[in-house]
């Protein structure tokens, strides 16, 4: 019976209930306000350790603890190997061409931009809260939980084997449930933090967008980022140009209502996809198994920047 009770006990040290796998992952596309990091607003936790667990009254034996695992040895560094070299045909030579027009560079700060938004600043205050609120339950129940699993080892002594054998079943049945719930939560934040950014990405980026705008009002052909750029005068930033269109512009984002699932939003028909924007991206194609499959587009200069 309490052989038991100590494989539940292993099974709970092992991580603290379920924030660890819920709220630190978070695939990421996007950045967080002011972090910088490549998460997406994803809630946050604090997990203290569990505390130790009250000693059962009767003297039982360990188990045994679990083999360790044996760790490989490094393998050496072997020569590459040595492959065949087909042939390649030579390429043509290219008639000369005019040269392009004469660059007029500019830059911005992308992340400067960020800081001036509305929009930008509505996305974290909703969305940060959001991620407050779940962050919360996730500690709120983990420490249900943890009385739970304590009040069953208090008690074992006057349970049969069976009966905690059905509550620890109980105990997993309800952490399982608990990581599915609160992951899908997360998700849930995520995707609409998508949904939110990716319209502030459009606005800036797109062919008419603002920074081609802002480009085309000072005859500029070629912006740089501003962390890549050692010098450059006044003139050339067009950081707070932009920002202060955007505000013109973009002065608030669609954000999904709270717990509504962005996913079942789109499937929904109620307004344009990114299935529809990727579309319309690859243009029109002639249908066939020989057809090439289209490249992937490239990455927003918000994401790779902020």
């Amino acid at each position: 019976m309490v052989m038991t009770l100590n494989s539940l006990m292993r099974t709970v040290s092992a991580g603290a209930l379920l924030a660890a796998t819920i709220l630190v992952s978070a695939p990421g596309a996007h950045a967080q306000a002011s972090g910088g990091n490549g998460g997406w607003f994803v809630p946050k936790a604090a997990h203290p350790d569990a505390p130790p667990p009250r000693p059962v009254q009767r003297r039982v034996p360990e188990a045994a603890p679990d083999e360790e695992e044996d760790s490989a040895p490094a393998e050496q560094q072997q020569a590459p190997p040595i492959l065949p070299l087909p042939p390649i045909p030579a390429p043509p030579s290219i008639a000369k061409a005019s040269p392009p027009p004469a660059a007029v560079i500019g830059v911005i700060n992308v992340q400067a931009v960020m800081q001036i938004s509305s929009a930008w600043q509505e996305i974290q205050q909703v969305l940060g809260a959001r991620r407050d609120r779940l962050a919360q339950a996730v500690q709120r129940e983990e420490a249900a939980w943890r009385g739970e699993q304590q009040k069953l080892q208090a008690q074992a002594r006057s349970l049969t084997s069976d009966q905690i054998q059905l509550r620890e079943r109980h105990l997993q049945e309800r952490r399982a449930k608990d990581q599915h719930d609160f992951g899908n939560q997360a998700r849930i934040i995520q995707e609409a933090a998508q949904v939110a950014m990716h319209q502030i990405e459009r606005e800036l980026e797109e062919p008419n967008g603002i920074i081609a705008a802002v480009a085309a009002a000072h005859n500029m052909n070629l912006i740089l980022h501003a962390e890549q750029v050692v010098l450059h005068v006044g003139g050339q930033d067009i950081t707070e140009e932009v920002g202060t269109q955007l505000n013109k512009t973009l002065p608030h984002v669609f954000i999904p209502d709270d717990g509504v699932d962005p996913e079942q939003l789109a499937r929904s028909g109620k307004m344009p996809t990114t299935a529809d924007e990727q579309r319309q991206a690859q243009g029109p194609q002639a249908p066939g198994p020989q057809q090439a499959p289209a490249s992937a587009p490239s990455e927003s200069v918000l994401r790779q920047h902020h």
